[in-house]
């Protein structure tokens, strides 16, 4: 392993020099363009130059703050720029930088280790006393590896444990790092790490009806180390309502499941990070000892593994290139966090630490690419959160140099996601000239979008290229066309229609498309795909919303594709960034809901998401209630309070906080419908009342409490009134300003997608 350190075996290849051609002034100061390197390739530089310009100033990038460098592979010429040295949060392109230097540090074929060791020689009769577990961080652990692993003890003779002892010292006792502490979650993105891991530290949760209204809650893997409190029912409807928690309980991890299932929908599944990683492994390990016929008679412990101890067995994870392909086409939080403390106990020694690992990240930074310490922030390996700064010109740079890095170059370029192909690149770039030649890293937090990394174009020039976009308005999505745009143009160059063929979608643009009748027509069709649930229709719904140019009908067709699989991540992105509570959306689709005598389509795919928690999802919810009270539509007003009567009782903290920072139209349109939704549900024993009120007791934040209790005192007004209303009515949409608690600012949460 190169690492300029003892046992290094990988040559070091030098970049040549970083700016290798005169940059000219583009159409903004801090904007340049390189000279052509030569007169044949001026015509296709300088149609490129035009397409990247025009991309920017016809897209959402325009009133973004946006970070742009690109260059060639082939001659080294910088062929666009914009604020290129500006710092910005590079989201999950950080995990480019921790790759790099692991792959660097470890080399492609380091294997994780994990030890099993009994205090003696394995007697006779398989009986022992302490059977120890030793971790070295391996993040690729699962249930089906930790089965092969207790095959293998079995098979070395052991039939019967006193304790399961499990030996978490190879990491120090830090399990996340700087930037998680901005977010209070327990979504699986948040895992901690572990030097004994399992499943990437999260756990399966699976709901699913049963007879007699009821609800069956299966965790998977099984073990004792869950407590499980289930208050979840089943009944009529296709959507789901569930809300599922997961906190620290002592030495266990207790999950809190509440909510409703649909009779006829097959089981949900949610997963959740754990707290304890060893406690986890150790539970699980127990559990499938004792289904292979060992006996476990005691528990399962944290400790050390004793000097004389004598190894049973040795699980080895796959090589570094494989994990890495993992860590960069999935964006895996959990996965670079654990790389970090790897290399820190690997090259700095036990316990490896965050600490240990940035210094081992920024002494490859400085040494190898040149890129001093100081001039970025790096805080941590996933890019979670805002807690990291690089420019583009430093990960453009970054790219270059693992690009000319034989031999490490094919593991790390092939580690990328490839445009329309797979990892989070799957379903960008189709129908251009960009799918299958650029492979790159996402990254996205919430006013964040990031993508970087490596494309040949058309005519088979090869180009580096990062692109940071910061403190952009509104939804991801255009930024996201317009990122794409950039990549599309640059992979055109040199093809028959050229760069300029990158424009054409963005020329077509979204718009009402035929009348009501056809317009319901094509929504049925879809919407009845997205019933089957089926995976199979995926590639189908996702050609036709790329094609699809009237806004209602992608939004349906978006919405179809997240029932079709509710736990992809991008149908979920898909479905919040289609989906809007404008005229072109909502407004027509209520007027095909009424043609159709349905429910307004989206609606209960969003309010499914928002009682998960979503909190893009909540905001939306909140939108709709706006729309649906300037129209005056009492039906999509009766859908919503329902659908908010649902959500208050399993996303109730997450439906306050949405209120708090909502704007006072969307919260005044809110209120009255909540209050609606208590009643309809039994408003004296809803349990939102009883989270509203903790919130209002008191808490770190006093803003919150204040405005938990002057949300308390609106709706016990509001639900009175509902409750001696003579007629089922809606009531009023527009609550007095003086019956509102007042807006508290908040400060905003990022979150990752990749």
């Amino acid at each position: 392993m190169d690492r300029d350190f003892p046992g290094a075996c990988v040559q070091v290849f030098r970049t040549r020099p970083f700016w290798a051609a005169t940059v000219i002034a583009l159409w903004l100061p801090s904007a340049t363009l390189a000279a052509s390197p030569s007169a044949d390739k001026k015509a296709e530089r300088e149609a490129l130059k035009n397409a990247l310009v025009q991309v920017m100033q016809r897209t959402a990038l325009k009133s973004s703050r946006v970070g742009v460098h690109m260059q060639s592979l082939d001659d080294g010429t910088v062929v666009f720029s914009h604020n290129a040295d500006e710092l910005l949060n590079p989201a999950s392109n950080v995990k480019l930088v921790t790759s790099s230097a692991a792959l660097v540090a470890l080399g492609p074929e380091f294997r994780y280790e994990t030890e099993f060791l009994v205090e003696a020689e394995m007697p006779a009769d398989g009986k022992v006393k302490t059977l120890y577990v030793r971790g070295k961080g391996d993040p690729t652990v699962t249930t089906e590896r930790l089965y092969g692993m207790t095959s293998e003890l079995l098979h070395a003779g052991l039939k019967e444990v006193q304790d399961i002892v499990v030996d978490d010292s190879w990491f120090d006792a830090e399990r996340t790092p700087p930037g998680y502490d901005q977010e209070d979650s327990d979504r699986a993105y948040m895992a901690p790490t572990g030097a004994v891991s399992l499943n990437w530290n999260a756990v399966a949760v699976y709901v699913r009806a049963a007879p007699g209204g009821k609800a069956v809650v299966d965790m998977e893997p099984p073990s004792d180390f869950f407590v499980v409190e289930n208050t979840v029912t089943s009944g009529p409807g296709r959507a789901r309502r569930v809300s599922v928690k997961s906190d620290a309980y002592g030495d266990k991890q207790k999950i809190v499941v509440k909510g409703q299932v649909p009779d006829e929908r097959g089981a949900v599944s949610v997963w959740k990070k754990i707290d304890s990683p060893p406690l986890y492994f150790g539970g699980s390990l127990k559990q499938l000892l004792v289904s292979r016929g060992v006996k476990v008679k005691g528990k399962v412990k944290l400790g050390l593994t004793p000097s004389r101890a004598k190894v049973v067995h040795v699980a080895q994870s796959d090589t570094f290139d494989i994990v890495l392909k993992r860590l960069n086409k999935l964006s895996s939080n959990f996965v670079a966090e654990t790389l970090l403390k790897t290399m820190g106990a690997e090259l700095r020694g036990q316990p490896g630490s965050f600490a240990k690992g940035i210094d081992v990240v920024e002494e490859f930074l400085d040494r190898d690419v040149g890129i001093p310490r100081g001039t970025y922030v790096m805080k941590n390996g996933s890019g979670l959160n805002d807690a990291n700064r690089f420019s583009t010109a430093q990960v453009d740079r970054l790219l270059r140099h693992m690009y000319e890095r034989f031999p490490l170059a094919p593991e790390y370029l092939s580690s990328l996601g490839i445009a329309g192909k797979d990892g989070t690149l799957k379903y960008r770039f189709d129908g251009t000239d960009a799918v299958g030649r650029l492979r790159a890293k996402t990254g996205t937090l919430e006013g964040v979008s990031a993508l970087s990394g490596y494309v040949q174009s058309a005519g088979g020039e090869k180009f580096s290229f990062s692109i940071m976009v910061n403190d952009y308005a509104g939804r991801a999505g255009p930024v996201v066309a317009g990122m794409d745009a950039l990549g599309a143009a640059v992979a055109a160059t040199g093809s028959t229609l050229g760069p300029g063929n990158a424009l054409a979608s963005l020329n077509e643009g979204q718009k009402a498309q035929g009348g009501l009748p056809d317009i319901a027509n094509r929504v049925k069709t879809y919407l009845e795909l997205g019933k089957q649930r089926d995976q199979r229709n995926i590639g189908f719904l996702r050609t036709a919303w790329r094609s699809e140019r009237d806004p209602a009908v992608r939004a349906v067709l978006a919405e179809s594709l997240y029932q079709s699989n509710p736990h992809d991540y991008l149908g979920t992105r898909t479905l919040l960034d289609s989906y809007s509570a404008t005229d072109d959306v909502y407004g027509r689709l209520r007027q095909v809901a009424h043609a159709l005598s349905v429910g307004v389509p989206g609606v209960s795919s969003m309010v499914e998401l928002a009682s998960g928690g979503n909190t893009e999802a909540l905001a939306r919810v909140l939108e709709l209630c706006r729309a649906a009270g300037t129209a005056r539509d009492v039906e999509a007003q009766d859908e919503l309070a329902d659908g908010l009567g649902e959500v208050a009782r399993t996303a109730p903290e997450e439906l306050v906080v949405a209120l708090r920072t909502a704007s006072t139209v969307e919260r005044d349109a809110t209120v009255p419908l909540l209050a609606q939704g208590l009643v309809k549900t039994g408003d004296t024993t809803h349990p939102f009342w009883k989270s509203l009120r903790k919130l209002g007791a008191g808490g770190t934040d006093a803003q919150l409490v204040a405005f938990a209790k002057g949300l308390d005192s609106t709706l016990t007004t509001k639900t009175a009134e509902a409750r001696t209303s003579q007629r089922a009515q809606p009531v009023q949409v527009v609550a007095p300003a003086s019956a509102t608690p007042n807006v508290v600012p908040a400060s905003g949460v990022l979150r990752p997608g990749g």
